[in-house]
């Protein structure tokens, strides 16, 4: 059968790691009723939903093999040189939606970096535009705010 992926992006400091494992618990009984596994696809963030999704799938994987997870480093990766920072995330954000994916669950606190001139509230620019990218694939997202 067919993975189902869902691309999970989101703030780097997403304070509810509840909304992440809640979302992704509703995805998994998604893929429950289809019979199909079900791969986490994360920037790999050391923080924020990054790091919530990758506990959630860790958590998971430890009660079913019909879980896994894909990580994508934008500095670091296996297999792809995103170039230097800053322009490595929207890169990194390019490569997983080009890999494809069932749904996108986008995670966008507000826009928190000092140098930005935008007017604010504003949500995150990393995860505003990965979800962007996403559905501009046709890649449906669901989004959840801070």
């Amino acid at each position: 059968m067919t993975p189902y992926r869902v691309l999970v992006t989101g703030s780097r400091d997403w304070p509810a790691p509840e909304t992440v494992w809640t979302a992704l618990n509703d995805v998994r009984t998604e893929t429950l009723l289809a019979g199909r596994p079900l791969i986490v696809v994360h920037g790999a963030c050391p923080t924020g939903a990054d790091l919530h999704a990758a506990q959630w799938a860790d958590v998971a994987s430890q009660f079913t093999r019909q879980v896994t997870a894909e990580h994508h480093p934008a500095q670091g990766h296996p297999t792809q040189n995103f170039g230097p920072w800053p322009e490595a995330g929207p890169r990194r954000n390019a490569y997983m939606v080009s890999l494809g994916a069932d749904l996108c669950l986008a995670f966008a606190g507000p826009c928190t970096r000092p140098r930005c001139h935008r007017p604010r509230p504003h949500p995150s620019h990393g995860a505003s535009h990965c979800a962007r990218l996403a559905e501009a694939a046709g890649i449906p997202v669901r989004r959840s705010a801070a």
